[in-house]
């Protein structure tokens, strides 16, 4: 399932004017990336961060033309010793751009590629590229039209899109195919602009933007649905209660806690129940599970914060000092390292689902057939959905490998270490789909238990407002049929519990 977001101007969900988002260098956030990325929000270049930007394009050819500095005035990796004559500077940056813009695979969808030219943009804005400031409104322009390069999906190893941001330099000097609206018109490129145009992460920062929004929303989605299996088996509040997530005041878990007894109507000191001293860990461990999901999220939304507004490039222009800096400050280490740790939550509290799953197939909790089942006898009911939610979370686990853990030796072992950052983003973008579909499962459980049981859910409650969303959509037929559209129903209600 996808998360449904529009694919920019024009796209379903656009009627509206788009609102502007500031590009200064400085401020940006992630959220304000994929807002660009779906088009639902168009980029204004910051006057005082142009004429940064301009300051620092002027001061990096200065030193280019009176000492070496690296991809300016020298090749590039383990060329870099070697000098570029005057007389072919000229041809030195198309060159490069040519001979770099080899990314493989699959061409990207066209929202990861708006969310790479949003984040490029803004870098170049906090004024250390030394990039000419047309670029910038190159780029802009693009967002606002709804034009985006053809770009493909392999390319980088976590030190720098430069594979993928090559083929976005040649679109804009017009040697490479735009899709979607109308491209800008294109620019005269020089030596000193190729290299401090791909000397970035952003295809890394803006998947990672988006990643991190969509996987936002399913754990807030989750939480609700976990509330609804929740009352599907009776189950206590006590777990929630804020005496207990006080006395160990994780701040994610404390956050959790406090949401379960919002969506709930519990109160903060909710009495015990009479029946049933303590629930599985699916309900009892919730804050426990996604509070650090969530803390993982906040973490990594902090890094890209800081990544997003960062002056990486390298070398890094200094119009103050009068200075190039040669560096490894576009290493992602911080990122990849966030990214692994994320999903590795997430996985977590995928697998939580699948344990409230297999409890609502359990007569002991629910008071009913086992499976849920009708009254036709031995009948399956939703049986198969655990299995299928096991398979979906397969992925999920095989997806939270740690990229981290890879290894490169490149450009002739000058450069011998890799991030693998851009793995991280991907694989944390692929996250999205199995995770839909797991909760998928239990949502079809817990709303056909509900339904069986007749248990009413008070209707001015968050949860509430859930089971009447999805008791409208899901059908309520219990005989043994099979589940797979009503599973693909209940993933795309996913969207609208996250905002309850």
């Amino acid at each position: 399932m996808s998360s449904h977001m529009p694919e920019g101007p024009g796209g379903p969900g656009s009627m509206a004017v788009p609102a502007d988002v500031v590009l200064d260098g400085a401020n940006l956030p992630a959220a304000d990336v994929v807002r660009l990325a779906d088009g639902t929000a168009r980029p204004v270049p910051d006057a005082a961060a142009m004429r940064r930007a301009e300051e620092s394009w002027h001061a990096a050819l200065s030193l280019a033309a009176s000492g070496r500095v690296y991809g300016r005035s020298t090749g590039v990796g383990a060329n870099r010793n070697e000098s570029v004559p005057t007389g072919a500077a000229a041809e030195h940056g198309l060159r490069l751009l040519r001979s770099h813009a080899g990314a493989i695979g699959e061409p990207l969808p066209a929202r990861e590629v708006r969310a790479m030219l949003a984040v490029r943009a803004n870098q170049i804005l906090a004024g250390g590229a030394g990039l000419r400031p047309t670029v910038v409104t190159a780029l802009c322009e693009a967002l606002d039209a709804g034009a985006q390069p053809v770009v493909h999906e392999f390319g980088s190893v976590g030190t720098g899109d430069i594979a993928a941001l090559s083929q976005v330099g040649l679109a804009l000097a017009g040697e490479h195919q735009w899709e979607g609206g109308t491209p800008p018109a294109p620019l005269a490129l020089e030596n000193n602009d190729a290299l401090a145009l791909i000397s970035s992460n952003a295809l890394t920062l803006g998947q990672s933007a988006l990643a991190l929004d969509a996987a936002r929303r399913l754990l807030a989605a989750t939480q609700v649905v976990g509330a609804l299996s929740l009352l599907a088996v009776d189950g206590s509040y006590e777990a929630y209660a804020e005496p207990v997530h006080a006395a160990r005041p994780h701040p994610g878990s404390y956050a959790v806690a406090r949401r379960s007894r919002y969506l709930l109507g519990a109160a903060d000191r909710p009495a015990p129940p009479q029946d049933r001293i303590q629930d599985p860990y699916g309900f009892r461990v919730l804050p426990q599970v996604h509070g650090p999901a969530q803390d993982a999220a906040d973490a990594l939304e902090r890094t890209l914060q800081v990544e997003i507004n960062a002056a990486a490039e390298n070398p890094l222009i200094s119009a103050a000092n009068r200075a190039a800096y040669h560096h490894g400050g576009f290493y992602l280490a911080q990122l990849a390292l966030d990214l692994d740790h994320f999903r590795l939550a997430l996985v977590q509290t995928a697998r939580l689902s699948t344990s409230r799953l297999a409890a609502l197939n359990e007569p002991a909790y629910t008071g009913l057939r086992p499976f849920l089942a009708d009254g036709a006898p031995a009948a399956s009911g939703t049986m198969i959905l655990e299995y299928a939610a096991g398979a979906a979370l397969g992925d999920l686990r095989a997806f939270s490998a740690p990229a981290s853990l890879g290894h490169a030796v490149l450009s002739r072992g000058v450069e011998e270490q890799a991030s693998f950052a851009s793995l991280a983003a991907r694989q944390t973008l692929r996250t999205e789909e199995p995770y839909r579909l797991v909760v998928g499962c239990e949502l079809v459980s817990a709303v056909r238990a509900l339904r069986l049981r007749g248990r009413p859910v008070d209707p001015d409650l968050p949860v509430g407002h859930a089971f009447a969303l999805a008791d409208r959509a899901l059908p309520d037929d219990f005989a043994d049929r099979p589940l797979t559209e009503d599973v693909g129903v209940a993933a795309g209600l996913l969207d609208a519990f996250a905002e309850l």
